[in-house]
């Protein structure tokens, strides 16, 4: 009897020994997860990216090339290929490589914008009209958007540098810059690129004017055609000499008719002048 008592005890102390080191052993475990967890928020700090689209301009190491700069925001292929062709985009970086240069403010029109022209019209200009609205984009001076607000107009661009056919204003009031040219008004979307000498401007529109629509309105009558009617003074000139040739043969005409009185004169005094001399009839 008395081994079967000790057996359950025996067993009971087994099993609570047993029970109290399977409790005790979960502690330790149990703080690896806090290790765990402090690790993530070391992960957090790469985070912060947003500043990269802040940088428009470009180093200036390098002189700007006005054709990779609108290649690299890709929807200005249509501006490119004028600026191409009427080579005003190898103009305007030969200057900006010269250290005297008062650098160039371009308007550049996007794709959209051409595309919003009515249909044919880009075909149908001639090379002279292409070459007058690619310059009537750009101001031959830098000009940064604050500047807008206090700039004289119209403003002067590489159009022939007229204003009145080629009317630009622009108008700046801190929060947005209008420009308008008597046909189109339109605003600046954004800064494409800015460098201290080359700023060049996004806009939605193309810019027109009366002096590209028709070039023939700014030039006024040929002025070589002119010597013409000095051509025909020499005429004029002789006509005097036949009005005096006139004079003097009327003047002989009237001449002779005045001798006939004098004649008479004298016929008249002779034989007065006998009588009284004694001498008869």
């Amino acid at each position: 009897m008395i081994k079967r008592l000790l057996s359950p005890t025996l067993l009971l102390k087994i099993l609570f020994l047993l029970c109290t080191n399977t409790s005790g052993q979960p502690s330790a475990p149990g703080q690896a997860p806090s290790a765990s967890t402090s690790t993530p928020t070391q992960s957090s700090p790469p985070a912060p990216s947003p500043s990269g689209p802040l940088a428009p301009s470009a180093s200036s190491s390098s002189p700007a090339d006005i054709t990779t700069i609108l290649k690299k925001a890709r929807k200005f292929s249509t501006f490119i290929g004028l600026l191409k062709s009427t080579q005003m985009d190898a103009e305007i970086n030969s200057e900006l490589k010269k250290k005297s240069n008062a650098g160039f403010t371009i308007f550049a029109p996007t794709d959209s914008g051409f595309s919003d022209l009515k249909t044919g019209t880009l075909n149908s200009f001639t090379d002279e009209q292409k070459a007058a609205l690619t310059k009537f984009h750009i101001i031959n001076s830098f000009l940064i958007v604050s500047q807008f607000q206090t700039v004289s107009n119209p403003v002067h661009t590489l159009a022939n540098g007229n204003t009145k056919d080629f009317p630009l204003n622009v108008i700046g009031n801190g929060t947005q810059v209008n420009i308008t040219t008597g046909m189109v008004n339109t605003t600046v979307d954004s800064t494409v690129y800015s460098d201290g000498q080359l700023a060049v401007y996004e806009i939605p529109q193309v810019l027109l004017s009366q002096g590209i629509l028709s070039p023939q309105a700014q030039a006024p009558a040929p002025a070589p055609l002119t010597p013409k009617p000095k051509k025909a003074t020499p005429l004029k000139s002789h006509a005097p000499s036949n009005s005096t040739t006139t004079s003097v043969d009327s003047s002989e005409a009237t001449a002779l008719p005045r001798s006939a009185p004098i004649m008479e004169s004298i016929g008249v005094a002779v034989p007065a002048a006998l009588t009284i001399c004694g001498f008869d009839w």
